[in-house]
């Protein structure tokens, strides 16, 4: 049987899919990976789309309902909406169920590993808790339709919906009232607020009329040039940002985890899994602002070396500065395939290369411990080559301990079977709910030398 798009059909979900998807199997026809449904849930699903091999549909009625389904708090959380939630359909237990089974599929399908997966709930969101999963993103950024409304985007689509309030954003970023205000001339407004000084910063991308009665500390504008460059029209480009017991300087454009809770759980996790010593040398891959050098810096100390890499210039200067008490801490600027690359080429480095004062150079140094925590793509194969060239040499000061901190587990997964082909073990691994209500999750998984 060939479906067509908009057509209506009758299908029982069988296991979920990385993305928020069911995956239904149907006698006469393709597979087909249906949003909005539950596994073991016969619906009534609207085909989305349709390929060679798959068809994509949105459950529009349950005829069957899960034990697990649950009222989903948002009116914009259903089929033909916003789709930035993907499972606010289930109680808060199921969705972390949901994202253990994705994970142990992606471990199984591409590293051949069968593991036991726990995604553990950050504080905040216990399920006890009054409004637990909602008004945890500290970043949204809203797209604006030609009308100048403010919204979010339907599922793979570019329609921009007016979704007025959105449940999952911070109260804070609620508060601006972005999405009641029109913004003529603007691509997207993008709110971010620290969940523990306060700050809030507005990124405007466009030439708005104006931008009096934005009530954040600070607003800037964002280039639609290559370089998405950020100026200030008001305030100071950074916010404070509070993690691992200290403040920490982030550019407003750099990265910072959107959870409230999700940097001190991830700095935590990463300092289980390295287990420093005094004299360690450790290398933090894509290091951002500098959060995990910095809570290795001080557990290595003086005698030991921590050295970040990291392509975004905000970033960089940022975690210079988020450095600065610990000397034996340094930041590479640059690509990190591209630094590992001309490693071995001593002074290659020389311009880009600094600690706290922006003085340095040289190639990476030798190290017992890394990190990484790279964008969604996963590890540069560079990394993988780095990494796979210790064979287990501890001894001559090569990489023991390797912390992989990712927020896919497709990539995550495909790394780890491309590590382990390389000499290196699984011993742990943990997951966090750290995007409640969405099918995304953050892992770090610790991986040893044999």
């Amino acid at each position: 049987m060939n479906y067509q798009a908009g057509e209506i059909i009758t299908v029982t979900a069988g296991d979920v899919a990385h993305g928020g998807w069911c995956v239904a199997r149907p006698d006469d026809g393709p597979v087909v990976f249906v949003r909005h449904a539950l596994p073991g849930e016969t619906v009534l699903a609207r085909v989305t789309e349709v390929t060679s091999r798959l068809a994509r549909a949105e459950a529009v009625e349950i005829l069957a309902p899960s034990p697990d389904r649950v009222r989903p708090p948002c009116p914009h959380a259903g089929p033909g909406a916003c789709g930035g939630c993907d499972w606010q359909h289930a109680t808060l237990p199921a969705q972390r169920s949901l994202k253990a089974a994705v994970i142990r599929q992606q471990l199984r399908r591409l590293a051949g590993l069968d593991r036991e997966v726990t995604v553990e709930a950050l504080p905040g969101d216990e399920d006890e808790e009054p409004g637990a999963g909602l008004g945890w993103r500290t970043r949204v950024q809203f797209a604006v339709r030609p009308d100048g409304a403010a919204g979010l985007r339907a599922h793979r689509s570019h329609e921009v919906v007016d979704i007025g309030e959105c449940l999952i954003a911070h109260p804070a970023i609620t508060e601006l009232g972005l999405t009641a205000r029109r913004w003529p001339a603007t691509a997207s407004v993008e709110a971010l607020v620290s969940a523990g000084s306060g700050e809030r910063a507005v990124i405007i991308t466009g030439r708005p009329a104006s931008t009096e009665g934005i009530k954040a500390d600070s607003v800037l504008r964002r280039a639609r040039a290559a370089n998405h460059r950020l100026t200030p029209v008001r305030g100071r480009g950074y916010l404070s940002q509070q993690a691992a017991g200290r403040d920490w300087r982030v550019s407003a454009g750099a990265f910072w985890q959107v959870h409230p809770g999700a940097a001190d759980a991830l700095t935590r996790a990463v300092m289980t899994a390295l287990e420093p010593r005094p004299q360690d040398v450790a290398l933090d891959l894509y290091c951002g602002a500098g959060l995990f050098a910095g809570a290795l810096a001080p557990a290595v100390g003086p005698a030991g070396m921590v050295v970040g890499v990291e392509a975004d210039a905000a970033a960089v200067r940022d975690a210079r500065h988020n450095l600065r008490p610990w000397p034996w801490a340094r930041v590479h600027r640059g690509d990190v395939a591209a630094v590992l690359r001309r490693d071995g080429q001593p002074g290659a480095e020389g311009r880009e290369a600094g600690g706290a004062g922006g003085a340095g150079g040289g190639a990476l140094p030798a190290a017992r411990l890394v990190v990484a925590d790279p964008p969604r793509s996963g590890l540069a194969r560079e990394v993988i080559d780095y990494l796979g060239a210790a064979e287990g040499s501890a001894a001559d000061g090569s990489a023991a301990r390797f912390a992989y901190v990712s927020c896919d587990p497709a990539t995550l997964a495909r790394d780890i079977g491309l590590l382990a082909a390389r000499g290196w073990v699984l011993a742990d691994l943990r997951a966090f709910d750290a995007f409640p209500m969405t099918h995304h999750v953050e892992c770090v998984a610790t991986l040893v030398t044999r």
